[in-house]
């Protein structure tokens, strides 16, 4: 049963000692959403959040993005032109836990709202997160990919995907291309966020002002954080992302496009798996119309592999929708 906000509001005097909370209200919508969330006003002023999970995924979740935001020491921080969220306490309630965390100000904005202003500093931001030192994630235990498990992660959801027999055979032949060619993936991980959409932002005149949602923090392929930007609608959205972030980089990473690309098709793959081994009829049939539009949208370049001299020209707004589709699913 939801919690009302003033029932978490009166749980986060036990969360956090002392905090002296005069209002409280619903964060967030009920809908489709896997935490019991307020926003809470102490009598200071300030803001925080309280969440408490619904479900066992969410659960592990909030366990997740709290080990990150604790690695995110205050000298990491300093390092972040953008705010991240800060634990403030926690207290146990009917076998799971609610979490008060300090607000984090900011406007989220959907992916097709985004603008080539916003766009540029969404791309710093990125590559700000990007240039942190890999040390305080190995120092927390979290996962360290290298190009090769990157590659061979790639390689399973593509032999997975083709043992399905659903999958055009002049798509598996672009992806198949791209996991062999070798300067694709002689990359240097980097830290990333590993779970970033236009949800993580919060803005304010067009800036990136906060990032949230940092459960995945891992050291990766910076390319994993980008993809999901080849899907705005605005006119040179993408561009002036990967322009920004290669500026900040300084050209680190020159292929970091063309993986992205590979990672966003590999996407509707994903959601084919998910719906074969679901045995959703309903989800199957919409990865495989998926995937044939993905083939008409770059049938001028499947002979050609993604590399280094091919620039993706499919337009994957679809992807945003068919991941939301997928969150609520699992």
């Amino acid at each position: 049963m939801a919690r009302s906000h003033l029932t978490l509001a009166a749980l986060s005097t036990a969360a956090v000692p002392g905090i002296d909370i005069v209002a409280a209200t619903i964060f967030g919508t009920r809908a489709h959403n896997d935490f019991d969330s307020a926003l809470l006003t102490d009598r200071a002023g300030h803001h925080w959040i309280i969440r408490m999970p619904l479900n066992a995924r969410a659960e592990a979740e909030q366990a997740a993005d709290l080990v990150a935001i604790r690695a995110l020491s205050a000298g990491v921080r300093t390092r972040l032109p953008f705010a991240v969220s800060t634990y403030a306490g926690q207290a146990p309630v009917q076998g799971t836990r609610v979490v008060v965390y300090e607000f984090v100000y900011g406007t989220k904005v959907a992916l097709g709202s985004v603008g080539a202003e916003l766009g540029s500093s969404i791309g710093r931001a990125i590559a700000a997160i990007h240039t942190l030192p890999t040390s305080f994630v190995t120092d927390a235990g979290l996962p360290h990919l290298t190009p090769i498990e990157s590659l061979r992660a790639c390689i399973t959801i593509i032999d997975r995907a083709a043992a399905t027999a659903l999958v055009p055979a002049a798509l598996l032949a672009r992806w198949e291309a791209a996991t062999e060619e070798s300067s694709l993936w002689q990359y240097s991980p980097t830290v990333i966020n590993g779970s970033l959409s236009a949800e993580s932002f919060l803005t304010g005149d067009n800036e990136v002002k906060g990032v949230l949602g940092w459960q995945e923090l891992r050291v990766g392929d910076p390319a994993r954080d980008m993809f999901w930007l080849l899907g705005a609608r605005g006119e040179g959205v993408a561009e002036a992302a990967f322009d920004a972030y290669n500026h900040e980089r300084g050209g680190a990473d020159r292929q970091v496009r063309q993986r992205a690309m590979l990672y966003a098709e590999l996407e509707i793959a994903k959601w084919l798996l998910h719906g074969t081994d679901t045995k959703s009829t309903e989800i199957v049939d919409d990865a495989v119309d998926m995937l044939h539009r993905l083939l008409d949208s770059v049938q001028n370049d499947v002979m050609n592999p993604i590399g280094p001299q091919t620039m993706p020209t499919m337009a994957v707004d679809e992807v945003e929708q068919m991941l939301d589709r997928s969150e609520r699913a699992i």
